[in-house]
């Protein structure tokens, strides 16, 4: 085995299908998305800033 296949990514498996109970629980749970509290949004964008401002980045 080379080096660079040692450190090549594995090859994404396909997407089980679900069916049943399964499928009904999956459907319910997309229709009924709860959106982020402002507390929570708020909480989120602070996090951002501060990881903004301790990033450095080079382009």
């Amino acid at each position: 085995m080379s080096k660079n296949e040692k450190n090549m990514a594995r090859p994404i498996k396909e997407t089980p299908v679900l069916y049943g109970e399964d499928a009904a629980r999956f459907l319910h749970a997309i229709d009924n998305v709860k959106s982020a509290s402002q507390d929570e949004k708020s909480r989120i964008r602070d996090a951002y800033e501060q990881m903004k401002q301790i990033a450095t980045f080079t382009m």
